[in-house]
């Protein structure tokens, strides 16, 4: 996996660029790492929903939940799939629009500062070994990029927003990642 850092778009991943992102502010550094989970329909994998959801073309008749979804505007910048397809949807150095309501050691709005990984998966199932792999990659790729990425600074969305949201969820297993 290769990063071209001009860009922040890694060059060997399938692109689906979203309309969802802005401009971080001025001088602002990215020091924070949100793992987070999403599976459309719930606890479903495969299919177009996520990259449908990321690029505002989501078919609310397609599934009752996504009725809730139809005029959201979200997006994360990468997405690891079960299968450990790495999707992108946002150029690491722009703000994608991930964390919502959130706080990081006394620091709102997340998103000002921080990447946004999305893992293919509920809180009710295990991740796959190829997602922790390539995570794993990512995580280290960041890093040289991004030294202020240290292990303390990767938490899950449910770190960020607490009682708000529960991913990537109890079956994540943390170590895996620094193993």
């Amino acid at each position: 996996m290769k990063l071209d850092i001009d860009k922040a778009w890694f060059e060997d991943v399938r692109h689906c660029p979203s309309p969802n992102y802005n401009e971080r502010p001025e001088g602002m550094e990215i020091e924070l790492l949100v793992i987070h989970s999403i599976s459309l329909p719930p606890c479903q994998f495969g299919g177009p929903f996520i990259d449908q959801l990321f690029t505002n073309t989501l078919d609310q008749n397609a599934h009752p939940i996504f009725v809730e979804l139809a005029n959201l505007q979200v997006s994360a910048h990468l997405l690891i799939r079960r299968t450990g397809e790495v999707v992108q949807y946002v150029s690491l150095l722009k703000r994608a629009w991930h964390a919502g309501v959130s706080n990081f050691q006394g620091r709102e709005r997340c998103n000002d500062f921080s990447i946004g990984i999305e893992l293919e998966g509920c809180d009710e199932m295990s991740y796959t070994n190829k997602q922790y792999q390539q995570l794993a990659q990512i995580i280290k790729l960041l890093q040289q990029e991004w030294p202020l990425l240290t292990q303390d600074r990767i938490v899950g969305h449910s770190d960020i927003a607490p009682g708000r949201k529960t991913d990537p969820g109890p079956l994540f297993d943390w170590k895996r990642l620094y193993m």
